[in-house]
């Protein structure tokens, strides 16, 4: 499979303009190359002197004044881990349950968000279990990961690239190496396909095999990567489910955050709309349709809407100076891709909050690109309309999209 066809096919999906690792060496600098060097690394392979490079260290911020820690590796490994990735994820494709949304193809966040809503809408289900994994990724046993991967790959060259870019250690930003027992860098290709790998067996089948058939009524797991809900019809089964979780995980080296993992009720009877819950940057709550009836509503979580106005101030304030088809180009992408995600039935008053908010700020910063105020929000509306600034607009079908793995 790492032939030097397959590895140039590979590099097809490479992206070109994302940052380089330790070597300083960028995606265009390794394909003015690009024939000698894949010959070169097959050969190392072939020889077993293929050694992993360190993963360079960054840190971005969460939006709750934390800093999150990714891993950015060498060219030459984001190429080898992608030639990896592709087969692994047809073996464990197959075993992965539907519960699992994370990081998978043909499935994604906002499907994990509309089948969430439709159990929630038409079952039983009255009472929430939210879990939060402290550190998740950074927490991820080695001797644990090599197990699970043994169980269904029998290749020992291949589980040795595996365990030589988990052992590599990160350069962190200080300049000092980190090795570490545990954990995988979040921004590594192959990262995503071994934390979901991790969970399936410490998660998804124990809640199939264990969870569902203890409990004396039904009970439902929704889980994108580390972000996952549990959904009960019994108070009992979810205070018994809270308690067992916390030991399963212990037993793989995993930690619930306490101040982030709770029971809550969350029916739709006298109490509706006194309980919500945040997933996947929406909140959700029990409210009522125009006839008076439960519905349940969802718009975008106030913390999501918050750093969502932040980063857009922020990118204006850089951007400014741009040209404006140029800038107009890329901000259009930008609340395209916002509609599309949170564009669904019932958040029109969050789609429209935050596009109130882009005119303003971008109305604001525009008219600092000189001295002299250049525009009055009669000609900034012909600007909009020339440019063809997209307007809020649910994109969420009018029909339940539940998905066939819950239909």
């Amino acid at each position: 499979m790492l032939s030097e066809e397959n590895l140039k096919e590979c590099w097809r999906d490479i992206r070109k303009d994302a940052a380089y690792g330790v070597d300083q060496v960028s995606a265009k600098d390794y394909e003015e190359h690009l024939e000698e060097n894949v010959h070169n690394l097959v050969e190392r392979l072939k020889r077993k002197a293929y050694r992993a490079k360190l993963v360079r260290r960054q840190y971005i911020p969460k939006g709750d004044g934390k800093m999150r820690p990714l891993g950015i590796p060498a060219t030459e490994d984001k190429l080898l881990q992608l030639a990896v990735k592709k087969p692994l994820e047809a073996i464990f494709e197959q075993d992965f349950l539907s519960c699992s949304y994370g990081y998978r193809p043909n499935t994604g966040a906002k499907q994990a968000v509309i089948d969430l809503t439709a159990m929630l809408q038409f079952g039983s289900y009255r009472y929430i279990v939210e879990m939060d994994i402290k550190s998740y990724f950074d927490s991820i046993d080695h001797e644990w990961l090599m197990r699970m991967l043994e169980l269904r790959v029998d290749d020992k060259p291949f589980l040795r690239l595996i365990k030589k870019w988990l052992n590599a250690g990160v350069l962190n930003t200080d300049g000092r190496v980190l090795h570490s027992l545990s954990g995988t860098p979040q921004g590594g290709i192959i990262s995503p396909l071994l934390a979901n790998v991790y969970l399936h067996y410490v998660l998804d089948l124990w809640f199939e095999k264990v969870v569902k058939p203890r409990c004396g009524s039904r009970a439902n797991l929704i889980r994108y990567a580390d972000d996952s809900v549990c959904v009960f019809e019994r108070e009992e089964d979810a205070n018994w489910f809270r308690k067992a979780l916390e030991e399963r995980l212990k037993k793989f080296k995993l930690e619930l955050s306490a101040e982030k993992t709770r029971v809550i009720q969350f029916d739709r009877g006298k109490n509706a709309g006194e309980t919500s819950f945040d997933f996947l940057g929406f909140e959700f709550r029990w409210g009522t349709d125009w006839k008076g009836k439960p519905n349940l509503k969802r718009r975008t979580s106030r913390k999501k809407l918050r750093n969502s106005k932040k980063n857009f101030t922020q990118w204006c304030r850089v951007n400014r100076h741009q040209r404006l088809p140029k800038l107009f180009a890329t901000l259009n992408a930008k609340l395209t891709g916002y509609y599309n995600y949170y564009g669904v039935i019932g958040n029109c008053r969050s789609l429209n909050e935050f596009y109130c908010h882009v005119q303003r700020t971008l109305y604001s910063w525009l008219n600092r690109r000189s001295q002299r105020h250049s525009y009055r929000w009669e000609t900034f509306a012909q600007l909009l309309e020339r440019y063809q600034m997209p307007t809020p607009r649910i994109t969420q079908k009018p029909r339940v999209q539940l998905s066939l793995r819950f239909a």
